[in-house]
């Protein structure tokens, strides 16, 4: 299904996608996050290579199974036509250790003409936290 931000973005249109992106993640809601992405969406994420919708829902359950309680901040970084690149920083508890983590990254997106988004690429790092470090304050705790 067509998504209502489309490219060409502007900086209004391109700081709008970015929040939509935030907010469908923090649902933390395999389906939902991959309705954004094309049915053969290609993804880099981290050293994981994969490639459709089916194979990002995996991806995501598998995420939130291992990251607790986890809360996302996506900024704006620059955006053209139909690409966008964003830092984001998340906050999450490891299911293993229950310690917690933030995640600083970076993503660069690019966009079909229907506003899916058909490629994405991500670089994070990972730094263990104390629970009072958090600046990320979650919606609810899984």
């Amino acid at each position: 299904m067509p998504s209502p931000i489309r490219p060409p973005f502007t900086e209004e249109t391109a700081r709008a996608k970015v929040k939509a992106a935030e907010d469908a993640w923090n649902t933390r809601d395999p389906e939902i996050v991959a309705q954004a992405y094309t049915i053969d969406s290609q993804w880099r994420n981290r050293t994981e290579f994969f490639t459709g919708r089916e194979a990002i829902k995996e991806f995501l359950r598998r995420k939130w199974a291992k990251e607790l309680d986890y809360r996302l901040m996506k900024e704006l970084w620059t955006y053209t036509d139909n690409r966008i690149s964003v830092r984001f920083e998340y906050e999450w508890r490891d299911a293993e250790t229950d310690r917690w983590f933030r995640t600083h990254g970076n993503e660069h997106w690019e966009f079909d003409s229907d506003g899916l988004m058909k490629r994405r690429d991500m670089s994070a790092n990972d730094y263990p936290i104390q629970e009072s470090e958090r600046r990320i304050q979650s919606m609810s705790t899984s």
